[in-house]
């Protein structure tokens, strides 16, 4: 099986060290990180690569490119970026998850059982440690002194207060990594964070499980949905997360 495969750059190392191994063939698309902070452009830009992929496949045509069997997009609802994707000519294969986190994680009901339990959990994975100003003291410095600059002392106040009002939903840091990319230096970067915002700290040992099954073409799953060709992925609004509709 050929499959094109469009992800966050924050599953790189994960999506690379399944892949090495899979027994499928796969094109790797990583997109920026950055794009989460604006679910609409990720979305376009989703899109985009969709259409992509099919234009270099020899398309626009009716005639369906075997070459290709589908498209998996290794992204969670993510702000409802994905709703609204879709492929004119190949089955597109999400999994059923809020966050890439799940594929970290495992599986959506591992996932869901911590959620349950510690429904205010800011994750810390390789990823998003390498790619991304993680909450913590470095970010929240950071932050304030580019609004000093800008804006002068009394209003920096201000906006970091703003700045910080979604970080009170959490109270807990939780580092999540599989066997082979965990590193000391990213528990200890989670660990700085949780002593900073003073949260509680817990970790959890990943598993490649629900990825690699999805990069094998196994996804007769709970977990996973495949859209049929020309229909879009929405929200669900229930705990499979996402549906797929014409």
């Amino acid at each position: 099986m050929k499959l094109h495969v469009i992800a966050c750059s924050v599953m790189t190392r994960e999506i690379s060290l399944v892949a090495a191994t899979c027994e499928n063939t796969l094109h790797l698309h990583f997109m920026e990180q950055e794009l989460h902070n604006q679910p609409d452009e990720l979305r376009k830009v989703l899109q985009a690569e969709i259409d992509s992929i099919e234009a270099a496949a020899g398309r626009p045509g009716a005639v369906r490119d075997e070459s290709a069997d589908a498209i998996v997009l290794a992204y969670g609802l993510c702000s409802n970026a994905i709703c609204g994707v879709r492929s004119r000519y190949y089955p597109v294969v999400a999994p059923r998850a809020h966050d890439c986190v799940t594929l970290i994680v495992g599986s959506r009901e591992r996932y869901q059982e911590y959620f349950d339990r510690h429904p205010g959990t800011y994750w810390y994975t390789p990823g998003w440690i390498e790619q991304t100003p993680i909450p913590g003291k470095e970010r929240v410095e950071r932050t304030r002194a580019q609004y000093v600059e800008r804006y002068g002392e009394e209003n920096a106040d201000y906006l970091m207060d703003m700045e910080q009002e979604w970080l009170r939903v959490y109270d807990r840091c939780a580092y999540v990594a599989w066997p082979e990319l965990h590193r000391d230096e990213y528990r200890s970067a989670t660990r700085d964070s949780a002593a900073y915002l003073e949260w509680e700290y817990d970790e959890m040992v990943g598993d490649d499980g629900l990825l690699r099954r999805i990069l094998n073409g196994e996804w007769d799953t709970v977990d996973v949905l495949v859209v049929p060709p020309g229909e879009t992925i929405e929200p669900s609004y229930d705990r499979s997360i996402i549906e797929s509709t014409d």
